[in-house]
């Protein structure tokens, strides 16, 4: 089973319905309805494998595919320039992309919810960053989701997508915490006195626990509302916590040495992040490295293990994945977000996946010379700026054919 962009469910495996999914989606609003009477007419002519049991195993899957497909919505805050700052409770109901229970979160939270649009822009940014040189590029789209049907599939990319974008709200809750921004949280005071090594605790640590736990329950609220346990649930929140335990197993230390001359006789010191680039090259590295898994039943507990048996089973830091990747190859206007490789930019020289080889997916490339404008013979000036002249030069620049 695989979640299709509008919500609804391409079918695999043991329940793979033989005509069209709008049909199949009529057939199952019928028997959610208790119409099982799914006899052939003159119109409409069904298998005869479609048995009531049949109809009804799709139906749960449907459900459950439903409640999981789109749980990124949200980060369609980034897009919301027009709202201006979200200062209200009906603010809160107008903004596009928030399940009720994330409308709920922003109603009592409200002065929270600015850091959290920061972070879904963060999260974007970051995503194109870390995948400027492959196929799929993070492009975005002014509809929801902004990814495409890339985040709907249970692929690696949507791993990535997921774990950065926790990580990203928790990064951007705590960061307004540490600024003063916001009035339930500030520095955290659980790191005071004297520490091991002898230096003091002091400054403004990071609350890191605080914007970890309001991303716990503004990001993973799709999955655990319903209490789900589909197997693309299972996943989103198992990366979602990846995400963020990318930023709290990097925690680092900071001080500020004090004394006679710039003497280190008192060193006092603070919790802080890492930068927010060092979590994106954390998440890129174990999406690198991610498991492809599939659901078992281990007692009464469902849970994600590694599809082949001989791979180490993975740990709570790892990114996975339950479907393979597309090739990203060729724009499919079916398939909102699946833009293809035409026209970008490649590497003659690598041969890696920015190498116009793989980047271009054999179609071949066309070389052109362009002019770029760069700054040159920069002089420091006293006191205190840099002036740069602009120089101008002729490059050859490669794009897919």
């Amino acid at each position: 089973m695989r979640d299709d962009d509008d919500g609804l469910t391409a079918f695999s495996g043991p329940c793979h319905p033989p005509f069209p999914p709008p049909l199949f989606f009529t057939l199952t609003l019928l028997s959610i309805s208790g119409l099982f009477q799914l006899s052939p007419t003159p119109a409409l002519s069904l298998p005869l494998e479609m048995t009531e049991e049949y109809v009804l195993r799709c139906v749960l899957m449907l459900c459950c595919a439903l409640l999981s497909a789109n749980a990124s919505n949200w980060l369609y805050l980034a897009k919301l320039s027009s709202v201006g700052s979200i200062r209200d409770e009906e603010t809160c109901e107008r903004l596009r992309g928030l399940i009720q229970r994330q409308v709920q979160i922003c109603k009592r939270s409200v002065e929270v919810m600015d850091a959290v649009r920061r972070g879904a822009q963060l999260a974007i940014d970051e995503c194109q960053f870390q995948f400027r040189n492959r196929r799929w590029n993070c492009s975005t789209l002014e509809t929801m989701p902004v990814f495409g049907k890339v985040v709907t599939q249970g692929t690696r990319e949507a791993a990535f997508v997921y774990a950065i974008s926790a990580a990203s709200v928790a990064f951007a809750v705590t960061r307004a915490c540490s600024s003063g921004e916001l009035e339930k949280c500030g520095c955290d005071h659980n790191v005071h006195g004297v520490s091991p090594e002898g230096f003091q605790w002091s400054g403004c640590s990071d609350n890191i626990a605080y914007g970890v736990a309001f991303s716990q329950s503004f990001v993973d609220v799709r999955e655990r509302s319903k209490g789900q346990s589909s197997s693309r649930a299972l996943m989103n929140l198992h990366n979602n916590e990846a995400g963020r335990k990318a930023i709290l197993s990097h925690m680092r230390v900071e001080c500020k040495c004090h004394g006679v001359s710039g003497s280190c006789e008192v060193k006092t010191c603070w919790k802080a992040m890492p930068p927010f680039r060092k979590v994106g090259n954390i998440i890129k590295e174990k999406f690198d490295g991610a498991t492809e898994v599939e659901q078992r039943k281990v007692g009464t507990t469902k849970v994600l293990v590694p599809r082949n048996s001989q791979f180490k089973p993975h740990t709570d830091e790892d990114l996975v994945y339950l479907d393979p990747s597309p090739d990203f190859c060729d724009y499919d206007p079916r398939t909102p977000g699946m833009l293809g490789t035409v026209g970008r930019q490649c590497n003659r020289t690598s041969k890696a996946i920015d190498g116009c080889e793989l980047m271009c997916c054999g179609r071949g490339f066309q070389t052109q010379e362009v002019e770029v404008v760069d700054r040159c013979s920069c002089k420091f000036h006293w006191c205190c700026y840099v002036k740069c002249k602009q120089c101008r030069k002729m490059v050859e620049m490669h794009t897919c054919r």
